[in-house]
């Protein structure tokens, strides 16, 4: 068995049902477990290893910038494709992308 595959049932016996407890077992006891102070530590690890110098509002900018030149200079069938897409809401409309080269 892989790690991956689900943990199997145990066979159902006569008398089990909702709400029974199979015989032999013992009662079951909830409980729960707060990730609270991991995921605070997990967080600042992850700002530290971007460091103070990291600008996201510049980064989205320069993502944008990347997609506008991506799609820009296309020949007349790069451009029909890019508009078909385009019209089948697979990608969004560039404003400054999606022309043809001159």
């Amino acid at each position: 068995m892989t790690s991956h595959d689900p943990i199997p049932e145990p066979p159902a016996r006569p008398g089990d049902g909702p709400g029974r407890t199979p015989e032999g077992a013992g009662p079951t006891i909830g409980f729960d477990v707060d990730f609270t102070a991991h995921e605070i530590e997990r967080r600042a690890q992850v700002l530290a290893a971007i460091g103070a110098d990291w600008d996201p509002v510049e980064v989205l900018r320069g993502e944008e910038q990347a997609y506008d030149l991506l799609y820009s200079g296309l020949d007349a069938e790069q451009q029909r494709l890019y508009e078909d897409l385009v019209a089948a809401g697979v990608l969004p409309r560039r404003s400054g992308g999606g022309h043809a080269a001159p």
